[in-house]
């Protein structure tokens, strides 16, 4: 039976029976005495807990809830360690079945095992006599948990095949989600220009039944996308998006993410604006990092100015309810131009983070002022965050996701995006809204598309189907696309992993596979020094820019960024504050040429980690006279070229996590000669591009010479290469590599450390758990 407590986003269909788990006991093993009893618990959690596969906080609360809630049975107690475990895994709960099936996913194990002596016991053999119907049992503690009524800290969950457990506060975030996000799935209706009275923006005709007056909503499409024969899911996603108050728009690298969300804003703007010509919609623009959200920003205001906002000004000063003299001395072509947004906020900022507090100043009883929300980089978006922004929006308010759903979650609990789009690709379009995208667009549907039972938040998804960054001629897209693909009874991981490494055998001008002979391979040294164009074909020219059919430049290293910061360095001269625009567009150079280049990898510890690799390629630049600094200025201290990643939110500062900066010397007005650091960060405006920091001010960032793959979402650089370690992990996914990947515009290198890493990382995928995809 379904969770009465739990809103059905998904239909009335239930799931497919989930893989049996072990219900009945293993023959020759006895139970476990820590499930018996719970000093034996304790004692295993605390071995757990030194060994670092389960974290102090999970010890805590089951020392706790031992301690204050009276008889607490030792499965319940190791269920809550494992709980609250899951939450630092990225899970937003305990699926027992799971669990049962796979117990040492539970823990944070060593990929290989542990090598010191003698280790705690695993799960599976703390478990491996336990049953489902027994684990359940167990949770039955009226004080620590319940089915989601009272105030109990624990929730379960249950489903014909397995039960959940949540900490209370992840349920009520999957509760709040659930409600706010049925409540917007609902159809809007506004006058129509035709006729002045209320109808359907979707319909068929007027309300008047005039089909011979096409309608505001087909007219405008037909204005921001020009027919070209062909079925054009930009369009649909407009169209999808301007008849609910919940939208998503997903899709792959190049598919059009940005030039859709721009038109889908002329669309609302145009079709408000004709029912009220003062009256503008409030559109806030966001993402979950300052980087992001400033590359969000240098898209849009370059593709606003591409609109075509004469042609839709005209559609809607035939609206009756237009007046000549209602805009003042605005015409109406520059109240639509001023009534479309270009500057992207992050969500801290636009909920208004408190210092010290996981609480906003927006909040049910102060909601977000605004009419739509876009919030691009969706995939990054944790589950406590999405919760915060639904419950912070206006009733009426409009919200559209934009992003990747096949990119990699967020860090912290929770894959919302995935989850909401876990139908887009077969897309379940009911026929009734079929017809309806027939008659907008003059193209029918492939029928494949189509489902009598698609679901009510079917309706509200769009996967944008084609890149136009990279087409059948692109390494990089044909690598992304055969290692996006999931595994299936037609798809073995065997045809997997030929699929990926046919893309990179087959010779490709933007893609190089490199194999390292070992942990000094003095290949690596030169890929981050020089870029290494000589393994590409031709070295890396010839290769034309699509857009403006100029040559693209061959793949760079650091070197490049760090030879402008001294060719184009002001004279020394020029005093800082006296020539600030000087030493601004210095900035501004160097760090567009630090995006030329960037080293991805998937761990932060050891020697294939960002911890082991920015020390190490410091050194290396230093080696060739690109830097100058002792061993421990580069290991602890500042020196002139360090690039830094802000590790955390600072609003005394205006830096968010994720923004980088590079340290830069600049006179020193206390002496001729002299010099100090600052470090420069680029920022959203024109007047003032770069924030200048000193380096005694920042207190949470790191190098970032290399950096993981979860720290480059919402980039991506001219010259992306990809780092594989020496040793299989479980964080290695097909969403980490495809991630990882995709962040290259022109040129790709993929690092294997050792070969056959990449074989098992491609047919591994992420699993999180939640119940937001419910049935």
């Amino acid at each position: 039976m379904k969770d009465s407590q739990t809103l059905d986003l998904f239909g009335e269909n239930e799931p497919a029976p989930a893989t049996p788990s072990n219900n009945t006991p293993a023959l020759g093993h006895q139970r476990h005495l820590a499930l018996n009893d719970t000093g034996t618990l304790m004692a295993l959690c605390e071995r757990w807990v030194a060994r670092g596969w389960l974290r102090d906080l999970d010890r805590a609360l089951v020392s706790f809830f031992a301690r204050e809630g009276g008889q607490v049975p030792p499965l319940l107690l190791l269920a809550t360690a494992l709980a609250s475990h899951q939450l630092g895994r990225g899970h937003v709960c305990l699926d027992l079945n799971a669990t049962l099936n796979a117990p040492d996913f539970a823990l944070s194990l060593p990929p290989e095992g542990d090598d010191l002596s003698d280790p705690p016991p695993l799960p599976s053999e703390v478990l491996t006599t336990l049953t489902l119907a027994e684990w359940q049992a167990a949770l039955d503690h009226p004080t620590l948990i319940s089915n989601g009524h009272g105030n109990t800290p624990l929730v379960r969950s249950d489903t014909p095949h397995t039960t959940r457990l949540y900490l209370r506060r992840y349920w009520q975030y999957e509760q709040t989600l659930h409600q706010e996000i049925a409540a917007r799935l609902t159809i809007s209706e506004v006058p129509d220009s035709s006729c002045g009275s209320p109808v359907h923006w979707w319909s068929d005709t007027s309300a008047k039944g005039d089909a011979s007056h096409p309608h505001l909503l087909q007219q405008a499409l037909n204005t921001l996308f020009p027919d070209n024969g062909t079925l054009d899911w930009q369009k649909i996603a407009c169209a999808l998006a301007a008849r609910s108050h919940f939208a998503i728009i997903t899709g792959g690298p190049g598919t059009g993410k940005t030039t859709t969300v721009v038109r889908l804003l002329a669309l609302l703007q145009t079709l408000q604006l004709a029912h009220s010509p003062t009256q503008a919609l409030r559109i806030r623009l966001a993402a979950p990092t300052g980087k992001a959200a400033a590359r969000l920003n240098e898209s849009i205001a370059g593709q606003v100015s591409q609109l075509p906002i004469e042609d839709l000004a005209a559609l809607w000063e035939q609206s009756e309810l237009w007046e000549p003299n209602s805009l003042g001395e605005d015409s109406s072509t520059e109240q639509l131009q001023a009534s479309i947004p270009t500057e992207v906020t992050t969500l801290h900022r636009l909920l208004g983070a408190r210092p010290d507090t996981r609480h906003f100043r927006h909040n049910p009883n102060n909601p977000l002022a605004l009419d739509v929300l876009v919030i691009d980089e969706a995939s990054m978006v944790d589950i406590e965050m999405m919760t915060a922004v639904l419950s912070a929006l206006p009733a009426h308010a409009k919200l559209v996701l934009l992003g990747d759903k096949d990119q990699l979650a967020s860090v912290e609990a929770g894959a919302v995006l995935g989850d909401l789009c876990r139908r887009a690709e077969a897309a379940h379009y009911t026929p009734e809204t079929a017809k309806w995208l027939a008659t907008l667009t003059s193209h029918p549907l492939p029928e494949a598309l189509t489902c009598p039972n698609g679901q009510a938040l079917d309706q509200a998804i769009t996967m944008l189907r084609v890149s136009h960054r990279f087409d059948a001629a692109s390494g990089i897209g044909q690598l992304a696309e055969a290692i996006n693909q999931p595994l299936s009874a037609t798809l073995s991981e065997r045809d997997k992993q030929n699929a990926v490494h046919s893309a990179l055998r087959h010779g490709y001008a933007d893609l190089h596979h490199l194999v390292l002979g070992g942990e000094n391979d003095s290949a690596l040294e030169r890929l981050v020094v020089t870029g290494s164009p000589e393994r590409f074909p031709n070295a890396g020219k010839g290769r034309l820019d699509k857009k403006t059919n100029e040559e693209i430049a061959p793949p760079t290293g650091y070197r490049h960024y760090l030879t402008v910061l001294n060719q184009q360095r002001p004279e020394v001269t020029l005093a800082f504050e006296e020539n600030k625009k000087a030493y601004d567009t210095w900035a501004s150079d160097v760090l567009n040429a630090y995006g030329h280049f960037q080293l991805l990898c998937a761990l932060r510890k050891g020697p294939w980690g960002v911890e082991g690799l920015n020390l190490r390629i410091a050194k290396v630049l230093r080696s060739h006279t690109l830097l100058s600094a002792s061993d421990i200025e580069l290991e602890k201290g500042w020196y002139e070229g360090r690039p830094v990643l802000v590790t955390q939110n600072d609003y005394s500062l205006g830096l968010m996590n994720g923004d980088i900066g590079i340290t830069l010397a600049v006179p020193d007005p206390r002496g001729v000669g002299r010099t100090l650091y600052r470090v420069a960060f680029p920022t959203s405006d024109t007047k003032n591009p770069i924030r200048w920091v000193l380096p005694s001010r920042l207190h949470a960032v790191e190098t970032v010479f290399a950096m993981t793959v979860h720290k480059s979402q919402g980039s991506e650089f001219l010259h992306t290469a990809l780092l594989l370690p020496q040793t299989p992990n479980p964080i290695l996914t097909r969403e980490l590599v495809y991630t990882g990947i995709t962040r290259a515009r022109e040129w790709l290198t993929l690092v294997e450390a050792k070969r056959g890493i990449l074989n098992d990382a491609v047919v591994r995928e992420v699993m999180r758990v939640s119940g937001i995809g419910d049935n």
